[in-house]
């Protein structure tokens, strides 16, 4: 890649007389890992949230929605940042703080891992039944996708990964601004909504629009995909500063198109659509009815390319955190402290084809599939619940340590504004969290 062979050039000196990088001038040709983390982390789930956002308040929520994305380019740029300045991976971050980030995390991969590979074949399967009616049933598509997942994955490196999944953006992008148009949204409806505001009754739920689009496991892995993609020193900051932000401005239009259709369609309406992936499924049926069958299936393709990406996402981004991991436990009493993260040098074995990443690959696709043909156990559903929960809190709580310790280099340390936002962030995912938990059936 461009990007790897770039990094083999370019170094000033500091002060002390010690090279140190040069800083890359920000480009356009180097924009990627931000795209696939930003991709990842938005699923059906948020196009569903979104949508019940507008449904439910129109454009009021609108600023919640905006807020959420600012946050996640928070997280994605601390993360990023930790691997940049730091040299280490965010596992080994992890595990410098105690053996219990090594125990919640042996928890998290195993029970997280199982239950989302099911949710994310039945998503990805949802529209594709309702593309092809009649081909095959649910179930079936759904092992189709977590197959067709597994063999994308383990076949191929980065450098493809990152293209496929750029141009699946790119039609979840084209998709949701033509749906947004052709609803003809009201501008003057439209602007008052970046206002903050909270409507009787909204102010959990707007706490969880805010902490849900995008958020997931995939923005610790944005580290681990800046590796892959050649970046592994403070000369690369800029850029992945940019390519972050451009990958969360590109979520942002996404989720106001989404809030535009919600509130054009379903709230002038008085509409209400099912809850979970489903509800995609019935907004399909009201474009056909509103606008055409041309208009539903190309919403069921966008649907599609959002669901496939966290899927595949998922399958690349979590096993490379479970190599990662796993080559943390094998480190040998006494040994240094891992000084890198997988990618396209880190040794003979490229870390896609190791047999942690492919195991974990497995672990997503094929145990996963009894839950397809059977309910979830309630206690697995609890279990489930709790540690997906806590997860969002732990990544925004241990980044504000991480990167106000000694462990960060004093100049990529946070400072006062990066503080504010991660910590805010960590007490909304804690509420967050808090509230998740109550939830479950207990």
């Amino acid at each position: 890649m461009a990007d790897t062979a770039d990094t083999a050039h370019g170094t000033a000196h500091g002060g002390g007389g010690a090279p140190t990088p040069a800083p890359r001038r920000p480009s356009w040709r180097h924009i990627g890992p931000g795209i696939v983390v930003a991709a990842t982390g938005v699923g059906a789930g948020d196009l569903v949230a979104t949508l019940v956002a507008g449904g439910k308040y129109g454009y009021t929520l609108l600023w919640a929605a905006v807020l959420g994305c600012l946050i996640k380019i928070s997280l994605a740029e601390a993360a990023g940042r930790w691997h940049l300045a730091t040299g280490r991976t965010l596992l080994d971050g992890w595990r410098s703080l105690g053996p219990w980030t090594t125990v919640y995390f042996t928890g998290y991969v195993a029970v997280w891992g199982f239950v989302y590979g099911a949710a994310a074949m039945s998503s990805t399967a949802l529209p594709l039944a309702a593309l092809f009616p009649g081909v095959m049933g649910l179930k079936w598509w759904a092992v189709l996708c977590g197959v067709g997942g597994l063999l994308f994955v383990w076949f191929n490196r980065y450098a493809v990964f990152e293209k496929v999944m750029t141009f699946l953006v790119g039609v979840m992008f084209l998709v949701t601004v033509y749906l947004a148009v052709r609803v003809a949204p009201n501008l003057g409806d439209l602007l008052p909504g970046l206002v903050p505001a909270l409507p009787d009754g909204s102010l959990l739920y707007t706490l969880g629009l805010v902490g849900g689009v995008g958020g997931t496991i995939t923005l610790a892995a944005y580290g681990y995909w800046v590796n892959a993609k050649g970046w592994r020193d403070t000369g690369w900051m800029r850029v992945m500063r940019l390519d972050n932000r451009v990958a969360y401005l590109t979520t942002g239009v996404f989720v106001v198109a989404m809030l535009i259709v919600g509130a054009e369609l379903l709230h002038s309406s008085g509409i209400a659509i099912a809850k979970g992936d489903k509800g995609l499924v019935d907004l399909g049926g009201l474009l056909e009815e509103e606008y055409g069958a041309a208009t539903a299936k190309l919403f069921l393709v966008g649907f599609f390319a959002t669901s496939v990406t966290s899927l595949i996402g998922v399958w690349q981004g979590v096993s490379l955190l479970f190599a990662d991991f796993v080559a943390r436990l094998r480190e040998r009493d006494g040994a240094p402290a891992g000084t890198g993260a997988p990618g396209p040098e880190a040794g003979a074995v490229p870390v896609e084809r190791s047999a942690p990443f492919r195991a974990y690959l497995l672990w997503l696709t094929f145990p996963p599939m009894a839950l397809l043909f059977l309910d979830q156990p309630f206690v697995l559903v609890v279990v489930y619940g709790v540690i997906g929960a806590f997860f969002m809190p732990f990544l925004a709580l241990t980044l504000l340590w991480l990167l106000n310790s000694s462990r960060t280099p004093g100049e990529w340390r946070n400072g006062w504004f990066g503080n504010t936002v991660l910590g805010a962030a960590g007490v909304l995912f804690l509420v967050l969290c808090v509230q998740q938990v109550r939830d479950l059936p207990w």
